[in-house]
């Protein structure tokens, strides 16, 4: 679903889309982005829109759903991308963009939304059932967090972080393995978007565990 109120913006884009296989409704307002989401596989949200801004459409939609949201907008500020993630969207890409660029954005958040969604059977390398670092128990099959027996709510991307970190704790991962192995693609533009997701993850695990910066490498997960 494209939302987007400029009407030659929207067809530009629109046939682009399609001409790579997208199936693309286009919506001009946050309302109708709000009640319309439920068939959308995908989210493409301008943040400019006529009735409501877009990081508040973002939220809305993301305390009812778990869709994948990428904001594409003319906002080129650090903390509008800060903002937009911080309100659920999945990526954030600056107009104006290349095709290519965002297309493979969209290619790479689909793979890992189908890749979460595939049964433990059909996994050709299932995820291990249960792991456990101190009191901190992910599990990758679920989908779920328990930090001392307590549930805690991740976003999508979010999970996907810790599960990586939870599987080699302590080993250093640069930044465009964490790219590449989280978001399935090699990192283009600002890499501003892996720290605020890391620094959300930080706040939501709290002092049981911590996610150390290598300086000039990339992360580590340590357990205190």
């Amino acid at each position: 679903m494209l939302t987007e109120d400029d009407p030659d913006v929207a067809e530009e884009l629109s046939t682009a889309l399609r001409r790579h296989g997208h199936e693309v409704a286009r919506v001009a307002d946050g309302q109708s982005a709000i009640e319309s989401h439920q068939d959308a596989d995908l989210i493409l949200l301008d943040l400019t829109l006529p009735d409501l801004d877009g990081l508040e459409v973002c939220r809305r939609i993301r305390h009812s759903s778990t869709v994948p949201i990428i904001v594409v907008s003319a906002r080129v500020e650090e903390m509008d991308r800060v903002l937009a993630l911080k309100s659920g969207a999945d990526d954030f890409v600056s107009k104006p963009y290349g095709f290519w660029e965002l297309s493979a954005r969209i290619e790479a958040l689909m793979r890992r939304v189908a890749a979460s969604a595939m049964s433990p059977e059909l996994q050709a390398d299932p995820a291990p059932e249960l792991l456990r670092i101190g009191d901190i128990s992910v599990d990758p099959r679920q989908r779920r967090v328990l930090i001392g027996g307590v549930e805690v709510t991740l976003t999508r991307t979010e999970f996907d972080l810790l599960a990586a970190f939870a599987a080699e704790p302590g080993a250093v991962f640069e930044r465009h393995r964490i790219m590449r192995e989280v978001w399935g693609t090699e990192w283009v533009g600002s890499s501003r978007t892996l720290d605020v997701h890391i620094n959300a993850l930080r706040r939501k695990l709290g002092g049981l565990s911590c996610i150390e910066t290598v300086r000039g490498v990339g992360f580590r997960l340590t357990v205190g």
